[in-house]
Parts: structure tokens; C-alpha cells; sequence
């Protein structure tokens, strides 16, 4: 038997046959399962007439096999032949067909053969063809140095350009040197046993070690063993060497960094491309009161919102993130527990060297004391700009109202003095008791402001607000029937508002006389009562159709001091004003809507906390 011989037979009990047949009188398709497997079809897929077809490529490879069957169904002609297909999968891979013809009275009733997968006896001989150009290519030319081996003493036979410039020998001392000469004495034994594994298994293995270069400095290395070869009865190795030291140096810093970020006070996230978390420091964990296994795959922030967040805040990152671009933003966040901080957040975005989105950096921290600070001293301003408001009223009203009440009693106190006619000294005793009548009614609003400005823990008490309606109305029951003012309201009976009693009394009044004061004379006056509750609130609405008032020209003062609009003899400019202090003095709030000669609406809030 020949070797040749041997070697066919040898193949064929290893090799993976496919069976196929063809019926030529009913048409019937046959494939056994390893055809199957070849043409990547299911175990149950039922082939048909003509569907083979599909899988030679169209052109001329399609053409040669439709011929070869066609002649072996008509003409009987058997073939052997190696093709390329197209495997249902779209795997192109290279077959070898055999194809017998089956006779009956001269005919041809059935062929049938084998089909055999050689896609990588193929493509070898495919590499084969350009193996010396590329080995020659990628050994000159590779950024790793590459050593060749001689397995049976260790001896290196070849090395390319880098190997040289690695190592630091000149271009004839490393031929010939034993391997083990390229490692410090501690490593020679480590890489004897990755060589020898190798050896064993024939796998291609990559490990970490370190070489010494002809001037004794150690270079850390990936080394790589890759398949043997035997060529004239020996056997070699391709070795490869790759300097890690760059890679080295930044996995050290990158530990430095991520101990440093671990540790930090302020949290870190790091995102993908996606905004999914990858990485978090403890320090974002401790605060969010979450685990890194809750953390991973989601976005940061995803349990985060409660029912203060600003979700326009949020929209903004959402859209930063979409967009990926950096964001500075401070929101309001609550932690695992629902606990509320105030975050203050910098996203940044990270590309690599050609500008490639990589990643996004999440730096924040809790600024809860500060924000609370900053809105402590925002509150403190407001009320500082308050009490200066009010001290100007009350500046205006010693500076001027009073100053006038004290000059006017000077003056008649002097005139009495300087006269001799008793009867005109009495006469002036009327001017006498109007003046500190005046004096005394202006110490009395200014006392009164005081007082309910000084009440910062005033009790507040539920109030049927249907019956202080009709106790004002009854209280202003002969001023009403004078006016011939129509009032009417549609407060239910069992409606309740927290107030001070004091209070709501005075705010009523207040509004119902300044509806009868300033009710039209061209018209019937009217003012109508009416309500609505909202979470925090429940709003009482006056509505009146009088003078109104022009909001534009005088809005900004309508509930100022001593101010007045309509020249009315009876108006004090100091009623609005009261009942302002009264309102805020419940942490409530007075609005108007009016319209000049149409009438005005005010807007009664009443603080339900």
C-alpha cells in the first residue's frame, strides 16, 4: 500500500460525509444529516427539487453545477468536482461533490453521492499561497518582537527588526542565544513551564512576565506562545514580545485615580455611552443609600426623583445626556429612605484621541447645608426688605403725619395763647379737640400695625366662614341699607377656614365697607361672595361693580399706607394695608383684578396649614 494510498483511507474515516440522493422519476430530494449540517439547514428541513441551486454562487459556479446534474440525469455522466457555496446561514465555505448515476432499462431513474465539507483544506492552500509574503510581511514589519524557536534545545533561529531594537543586541548576537537568556534568572523558570505547556497543549497562550535587555534594565512584556511547526523533522515555536510598559504605568495610575475617587468625599458615576452606570465610588453609594448591584445597568438618578424635584432640572440632564454634552446643575434629590438633599452635579463628557464618545463623568456632592443656608438667608432678606418696607410707612407716618398733627396743635395752642378775646380762645378749642382727635386716631393705626406685626406665633382656630359673613353684614346692616348695596354670597354652611378670629373680622369689614365706599353712582351697587378650595388655600373672592381702579397707574400701592385713589372725604389709605398685615400675619396672601369704572375683584387667601 502506498502512502498516498494510506493517507485517502485514513482521511475517509475521519472525515464527515454527507449522503444525498435524487429520485429522477418522482422528483424526490434526499439529504442525510450531515449534508444538512454542511448546508446549515434544520435536522427536520425537507429539501426539494431544484432548491440546491440557491446555494452555488450565481455566475458561473451556478452554471458548471446545473450543467454536471443535467448531464448526469440525461446523459448518465457521473462527476466528482469542488465547489463554493453559500450556506444557509451565509457561510461561504468550499464543498467536494461526488455524484454516481443509477440505471434501470438503460435509464437513468436516480443519482446520488457524497458531499463533503474541505472549506479548510481550501482556505489552506488559499494561505498557503500567500503565507511567505505575509509571514515576511508581518515578521519585518510587526510593533511586536517575534523570536522562532528550535523547541529541541531552546535555541533562537530568526527574530524580526523589533526584536533587535527591544532587546538591544545588534543584528547578530541574538541568533543563536538561548531562549532563557532573554529573562532575569527569578522568571526562567516561569517561562520554561509557559514554553512547555505550550508543547503540550499546542494552544496559543498569552502571559505577563519580564525580560532583561543587553544593558540589564527589566521591560514588562506580554508573551505570547504561537502554534508550532515541524519543518525538516524539527519542530519550532513563534514567540512574541510585547513592551507593556506604557500599559503598566497607566494601570498604576488608573489605581491611584481609583483609590483616590473611592475615597473622596465627593461622589463619582461613571456612565456609558448609553448613560447607563458602570462605576460608582462609595462615596455616591453612601449618599444615595444604594448598592453597586442596584447602581450597574441603571441611569444614574433613576430612584432619585420624589415629589419636589424640579422635573424641569431633570429634562435638561435628560437632554445633556441625549445630546452628550456637559451639564452644571444643582436639583433636589431623595436617597433610598426617600429622604431628601440638594445635589449639586457636574457632567462632564470624555472622548478618546480620534474624538470618539467614550464616557460620562458624574462628579456631584451634597450641598443640602448650603442650599439650606442660601434659602435661610434668602428668607432673611425677604424679611428684612419687609421690615424696611414697613419702617418707611412708619417713618412716613412720623415724619409727616404726626409731625403735621403736633405743628397744627402748636399752632392753635399758640393762637389761644396770644389772644385776649375768651370768646375766640374758645372758639379755637374745637380746632383744639379735632387736631389730637386726629393725633390720636393716627397712634392708634400705627398702634394697631405694631401689634399685629409683633404676633409671630398668633393661634389660628376654625371659623365657620358662612356666619362671619352674616355677622359682618349684620354689624354693617343700617351702612347697607343706606347704600342700597346688594350683597350676596354662595359660601356653604358647613364650610371652615383657620383664621384668627380678630382678624377675619377686621379683614371683612374692611373689604365690605370699601365696596360701599366706592360704589359707582352711575349703576345699583352690588358685591359678590364666592369661594374655592385648592391644596393650600381656600380662596374667599369679593367681587364688587364701583369705581375700580387703574392697576397699570396704581397697582404697585393699592395696598400701601395712606394711600388713596377716588378723593373720597372718609378714606384713610390705611384699611388695604391692615388687611394685608393681617393676611401675611397668616401666612396668607391678598390679589386684585379691577377694571376703571367696571368694578375689582380681591382675592382673600387663607393659609389652610
Amino acid at each position: 500500500m502506498t502512502n498516498k494510498h494510506e493517507i485517502y483511507i485514513n482521511a475517509a474515516e475521519t472525515a464527515k460525509i454527507g449522503i444525498w440522493e435524487v429520485n429522477i422519476e418522482t422528483d424526490q430530494v434526499y439529504w442525510d444529516i450531515v449534508t444538512k449540517s454542511i448546508l446549515e439547514v434544520p435536522e427536520h428541513f425537507t429539501p426539494f427539487k431544484g432548491y440546491a441551486d440557491h446555494f452555488f454562487p450565481e455566475g458561473a459556479i451556478r452554471d458548471r453545477y446545473k450543467m454536471l446534474i443535467k448531464r448526469a440525469k440525461e446523459g448518465g455522466i457521473s462527476f466528482e468536482e469542488k465547489f463554493q457555496i453559500i450556506t444557509a446561514k451565509n457561510n461561504i465555505k468550499y464543498v467536494e461533490c461526488n455524484c454516481r448515476v443509477e440505471f434501470a432499462d438503460h435509464k437513468a431513474t436516480r443519482i446520488f453521492g457524497s458531499f463533503q465539507d474541505i472549506t479548510k483544506e481550501q482556505n489552506l492552500i488559499n494561505e498557503l499561497q500567500l503565507s511567505v509574503e505575509k509571514f515576511s510581511s508581518i515578521f519585518s514589519s510587526a510593533n511586536d518582537a517575534i523570536f522562532i524557536i528550535d523547541t529541541s534545545n531552546g535555541i533562537i533561529t530568526d527574530y524580526n527588526p523589533r526584536a533587535v531594537e527591544l532587546f538591544g543586541y545588534n543584528s547578530t548576537e541574538l541568533k543563536g542565544l538561548h531562549n532563557s537568556e532573554l529573562f532575569p534568572i527569578e522568571n526562567r523558570k516561569q517561562v520554561r513551564f509557559f514554553l512547555n505547556y505550550n508543547l503540550i497543549k499546542d494552544d496559543y497562550v498569552v502571559n505577563e512576565t519580564s525580560i532583561i535587555n543587553k544593558s540589564g534594565k527589566l521591560i514588562p512584556v506580554e508573551i505570547a506562545f504561537g502554534k508550532k511547526f515541524k519543518m525538516n523533522q524539527i519542530t519550532y515555536l513563534v514567540c512574541f514580545f510585547r513592551d507593556i510598559s506604557d500599559r503598566r504605568n497607566v494601570e498604576q495610575n488608573l489605581n491611584m485615580l481609583s483609590l483616590a475617587a473611592s475615597e473622596t468625599t465627593d461622589t463619582i458615576v461613571i456612565a456609558n455611552s448609553y448613560g447607563e452606570t458602570i462605576w460608582a465610588n462609595n462615596a455616591y453609594l453612601d449618599l444615595t443609600g444604594l448598592s453597586l448591584e442596584e447602581v450597574i445597568g441603571q441611569k444614574p438618578g433613576y430612584s432619585s426623583k420624589g415629589p419636589e424635584t424640579d422635573m424641569q432640572a431633570t429634562a435638561k440632564m435628560r437632554k445633556a445626556v441625549q445630546n452628550k454634552e456637559s451639564i452644571k446643575i444643582t436639583i433636589l434629590n431623595y436617597n433610598k429612605q426617600k429622604e431628601k438633599y440638594w445635589f449639586e452635579l457636574n457632567i462632564t463628557t470624555i472622548y478618546d484621541a480620534e474624538n470618539n464618545f467614550v464616557n460620562f463623568i458624574g462628579v456631584g456632592r451634597d450641598v443640602t447645608l448650603r442650599i439650606e443656608r442660601e434659602m435661610e438667608l434668602k428668607h432673611l432678606l425677604e424679611v428684612t426688605s419687609q421690615q424696611n418696607n414697613k419702617l418707611y410707612n412708619f417713618a412716613h407716618i412720623i415724619s409727616h403725619n404726626i409731625r403735621s398733627h403736633t405743628s397744627n396743635l402748636e399752632m392753635v395752642v399758640d393762637v389761644i395763647e396770644n389772644t385776649d378775646d375768651i370768646t375766640e380762645k374758645l372758639s379755637y378749642f374745637d380746632l383744639l379737640k379735632e387736631a389730637t382727635e386726629k393725633l390720636s386716631e393716627t397712634i392708634e393705626y400705627l398702634n394697631e400695625i405694631i401689634t399685629i406685626q409683633q404676633k409671630t406665633n398668633i393661634e389660628k382656630t376654625k371659623i365657620l366662614l358662612k356666619d362671619e359673613i352674616e355677622k359682618t353684614k349684620m354689624a354693617l346692616s343700617l351702612v347697607i341699607k343706606q347704600s342700597q348695596i346688594t350683597i350676596t354670597h354662595t359660601i356653604p354652611d358647613d364650610l371652615i377656614v383657620f383664621a384668627v378670629p380678630a382678624y377675619l373680622d377686621s379683614i371683612l369689614l374692611n373689604l365690605f365697607t370699601n365696596a360701599i365706599k366706592y360704589k359707582s353712582p352711575e349703576r345699583k351697587p352690588i358685591l359678590e361672595i364666592g369661594y374655592e378650595v385648592n391644596k393650600n388655600f381656600t380662596i374667599i373672592t369679593f367681587k364688587d361693580n364701583g369705581l375700580g381702579l387703574d392697576l397699570q397707574k396704581n397697582g404697585h400701592k393699592i395696598f400701601g399706607m395712606y394711600k388713596t385713589f377716588h378723593g373720597n372725604e372718609d378714606a384713610k389709605g390705611i384699611g388695604l394695608y391692615i388687611t394685608k398685615n393681617q393676611l401675611e400675619a397668616m401666612d396668607g396672601k391678598i390679589e386684585v383684578e379691577s377694571e376703571v369704572d367696571c368694578g375689582s375683584i380681591f382675592k382673600v387667601y387663607l393659609n389652610e396649614k
